[in-house]
């Protein structure tokens, strides 16, 4: 799989290097301000020498930024072969702060990946390593929702605060995997007819997508589902078998 790049102005008013998740041709694409004319044909030239140069897409811009010293080389050097080991990734620099996120096979190659990195690039660089195994990212994703149940307004596919806060967390943790494709499953309590509530988990769940959309997870990676009371966790003999049953679902596809 490739590896989409993308390269923004951030604070420090120049930007490096980020790895995204792969768009729908499976093109990387270079986007962003880097400081001159040679470190963008630097740049270019070490992505396309990674992913082959009909994979790469160029939108970089230049000028207006100040990098730091050797910014050009020490991006160039980041760029390294193990990244092409990094699927569903990013890699984003601003001033010499790296965070890098994405999947890979194994917990060595996770620590492999920034340690190379680490050697290459003089001390005052720090890297974030948000790289996670490749099969645990659903294990991140549960681990953030922690048995709770994000809240809607009664009967209401509107959220509640509470609801927006642990999709706020949720959203962070969708990008720290890579940005999967995932699927939002909308459950419902028993309270009323069938045909509503998989309408009403339905809903729910469309609230959900918009809502993290908005977060920036792209759409085109979330899709959405209502299996209204058919899959209840707790029984709909009790208030708190009610509770734990009105929930949404976070899902990998594969």
């Amino acid at each position: 799989m490739k590896i989409h790049a993308v390269l923004a102005a951030l604070l420090l008013h120049f930007s490096l290097p980020a790895l995204a998740q792969p768009d729908e041709a499976g093109k990387l694409i270079a986007a962003g301000t880097v400081p001159d004319e040679a470190a963008r044909a630097a740049i270019l030239g070490k992505l396309r020498e990674l992913y082959g140069a009909a994979n790469v897409v160029d939108r970089l811009e230049v000028g207006g930024v100040v990098p730091p010293p050797n910014w050009a080389d020490n991006m160039t050097r980041l760029l390294s072969e193990r990244l092409r080991q990094v699927h569903s990734g990013r890699l984003q620099v601003s001033g010499t702060r790296i965070a890098l996120q994405g999947n890979v096979a194994n917990e060595a190659l996770r620590q492999q990946v920034v340690s190379e990195m680490a050697t290459v690039l003089n001390p005052t660089y720090t890297i974030d390593n948000g790289l996670v195994v490749a099969g645990g990212g659903q294990g991140v994703l549960d681990k953030t929702l922690s048995n709770r149940v994000v809240e809607f307004e009664t009967a209401s596919a509107r959220l509640t605060p509470a609801g927006s806060r642990i999709l706020d967390e949720m959203a962070e943790a969708i990008k720290r995997i890579g940005t999967p494709r995932l699927q939002l499953i909308g459950h419902t309590d028993s309270a009323g007819k069938r045909e509503a509530n998989v309408e009403l988990s339905l809903a729910r769940a469309n609230s959900v997508r918009a809502y993290l959309i908005d977060k920036g997870i792209p759409a085109a990676s979330l899709s959405t589902s209502g299996a209204g009371p058919d899959r209840p966790l707790g029984s709909n003999d009790t208030a708190e078998g009610r509770a734990r049953n009105r929930r949404i679902e976070f899902r990998l596809n594969g």
